[in-house]
């Protein structure tokens, strides 16, 4: 296989889009997203090509998110290489999310981050055994950015703000369950549907589908959309606690180690979200945050503790939720002067 970090061709009438950078489990970069950006928007207006189907070399994973390395590195100067990446990728989730023609994401492996961003807006979203989906940001002191503002508030019930605040773990039963996942596949089916898919189109994908099984998550949807139906952190933590049960007490015990100031920004993020009408309007909500919150000293300290030194014993700052100030949510969502703000390619 090429070098390439992403390999973009069309094979029959299907434009393929290939995530090559496996032992960085396709986390993606600027270049990534400027590649596939260019091939979609050459595809869309290419009538030999009718679908797009998207998805990874090896079997380590879809996609583990942005290059968090990069963006921390560079949200402790100026942050502008940091807004250069989330403009970019940005355009590339609303471009996925307006396009013209059918997409299809095989969701082998992880999907966090960056991943779901290129995943969730297509029509037709293939889970696997294999598939680990998560939001994990409020535990590195970020927000799940990349449409999470548009995604998380319109999964049932109040699932979505559970899984952004605690940055649980699902599984493909409970994806296809939730509709993060439209399909689940076995593992051992995927060159086959990736056969059938290049020779017909998404409509081979219901040749191949299978039952995901019995959802995990049903037995606790009551109390997740009662507990995190709240519009404060707080009331939430509240709520949990006076719960009591013990699954109660674990998801309070999980919060508790998220950032403060991620969690308040995140339901905030959530509630803003599912008021708004288009996805475009969440993608200019979410850069404003993106090129703000990299600068903040949480995100320093939970790329830190998470990801460079490996301690997962993050300082954060406030410590507190009563820390965070109103004040300060206001200015990470503050709109940006004219000429800054997020804008759609088309």
């Amino acid at each position: 296989m090429s070098e390439a970090e992403v390999i973009t061709r069309i094979e029959g009438s299907v434009g393929r889009i290939i995530l090559n950078r496996p032992k960085a489990l396709h986390a993606l970069n600027l270049a990534m997203c400027e590649a596939m950006t260019t091939a979609l928007l050459a595809w869309g207006d290419d009538p030999a090509v009718t679908s797009v189907l998207v998805d990874h070399a090896g079997e380590r994973g879809f996609c583990a998110g942005g290059d968090i390395r990069m963006i921390a590195e560079s949200g402790a100067t100026d942050a502008s290489e940091a807004r250069a990446f989330f403009l970019a990728e940005y355009r590339l989730n609303h471009l996925m999310f307006e396009y013209s023609k059918p997409i299809t994401a095989l969701v082998d492996g992880i999907v966090m981050g960056g991943g779901v961003g290129i995943s969730e807006p297509a029509q037709i979203r293939i889970a696997t055994e294999r598939t680990t989906y998560a939001m994990p940001e409020t535990g590195i002191g970020l927000f799940p950015d990349v449409g999470g503002g548009w995604f998380l508030p319109r999964l049932p019930g109040e699932t979505g703000t559970w899984l952004a605040l605690t940055g649980a773990r699902l599984k493909a039963a409970d994806t296809v369950a939730l509709g993060i996942h439209t399909h689940f596949v076995a593992s051992g089916s995927l060159e086959a549907l990736k056969a059938d898919l290049l020779s017909h189109g998404p409509d081979a994908v219901a040749e191949h589908a299978a039952d995901a099984g019995a959802a995990p998550l049903s037995s606790h949807r009551e109390a997740i959309d009662r507990l995190f139906a709240f519009d404060t952190v707080e009331a939430i933590l509240t709520a949990l606690e006076a719960d009591g049960s013990d699954w109660a007490l674990s998801q309070l015990a999980t919060l508790r180690t998220k950032s403060p100031q991620s969690l308040k920004v995140t339901l905030r993020q959530l509630r803003a979200g599912r008021a708004m009408q288009t996805f475009a309007e969440v993608m200019a909500m979410e850069y404003r945050l993106g090129g703000r919150v990299v600068q903040t000293r949480d995100f320093q300290e939970g790329v830190r503790a998470v990801i460079v030194d490996k301690d997962n014993k993050p300082k954060w700052s406030p410590a507190t939720l009563e820390g965070v100030t109103e004040a300060e949510l206001d200015a990470l969502f503050a709109p940006l002067p004219v000429d800054e703000e997020w804008t759609a390619l088309c």
